[in-house]
């Protein structure tokens, strides 16, 4: 059976102070408040993994990167590897993020090799797929984003995809204050799901955490979860603030 999936992307914000104080905010709220058998992540910046990790019950609250390097390790100048990761206590890592893609660069052969990494280190990928405006507009979503998973996560083996997660981002909808609607949510994610079954099969797509990102909050989080094939989101802006997050979170 799939899991509800709640997953916080603080992008880069907060101090290292900053951060480990709203982490212990959704902790204690989520001790008090309860979770309703949600999977909460938090994807923190890789300065504040450690801390983070440290600050929060790991039986209550996942820790996740929201990058990773495409190499195991080596001269790379910079980059943080997907053990150098799991060392901190984190146990997710959020792979192909659109602005990791627009600004960065990453192409679906450098995704293949951070969500084989991910894997092979025992962490789950929380892999990030979906549309831009353009490509929205033209009518060409679907294709679009069959393209995306046919080049990264379809050439995985059935028990390898099976331990990740997808969240799927209409760009349009990212920090513009714009959001899917609910049906519009609905329909990719259950598209996506359909391909799934197509290229695996049934109980491996029914198994499948497929979360939706795009502003999603406190007062559309509800109709958003209630859709059959939305287990829950990847948050931006909204999980910055305690209270909003967990609002999120007991939307089920």
């Amino acid at each position: 059976m799939r899991k509800k999936i709640v997953a916080g992307n603080w992008k880069c914000n907060t101090t290292l102070t900053e951060g480990v104080a709203l982490a212990k905010q959704v902790d204690s709220l989520v001790a008090e408040r309860g979770a309703k058998d949600v999977v909460v992540v938090l994807g923190a910046p890789f300065t504040h993994l450690a801390s983070v990790a440290a600050a929060v019950d790991l039986n209550r609250i996942a820790v996740s990167s929201q990058n990773c390097a495409a190499e195991a390790k080596g001269a790379f100048t910079g980059e943080v590897s997907v053990s150098m990761i799991q060392s901190t206590g984190a146990s997710h890592v959020i792979i192909g993020h659109s602005e990791r893609r627009e600004y960065y660069h990453e192409t679906s052969e450098i995704l293949n090799k951070k969500v084989a990494l991910t894997l092979a280190q025992g962490l789950t990928p929380i892999y990030c797929c979906g549309e831009a405006l353009a490509i929205r507009e033209a009518g060409t979503e679907n294709e679009f984003v069959k393209t995306q998973l046919e080049e990264t996560i379809f050439n995985l083996s059935p028990e390898d995809f099976g331990k990740l997660v997808i969240a799927y981002e209409p760009i349009w909808a990212i920090g513009t204050g714009r959001t899917a609607s609910s049906q519009q949510a609905q329909d990719m994610l259950a598209f996506i799901r359909q391909l799934i079954a197509t290229k695996y099969n049934q109980t491996i797509a029914a198994d499948c955490s497929i979360l939706y990102g795009g502003s999603c909050s406190p007062s559309n989080a509800k109709e958003l979860f209630s859709q059959p094939d939305i287990d829950g989101g990847l948050i931006g802006g909204a999980s910055l603030k305690a209270e909003d997050f967990l609002a999120i979170i007991n939307a089920y």
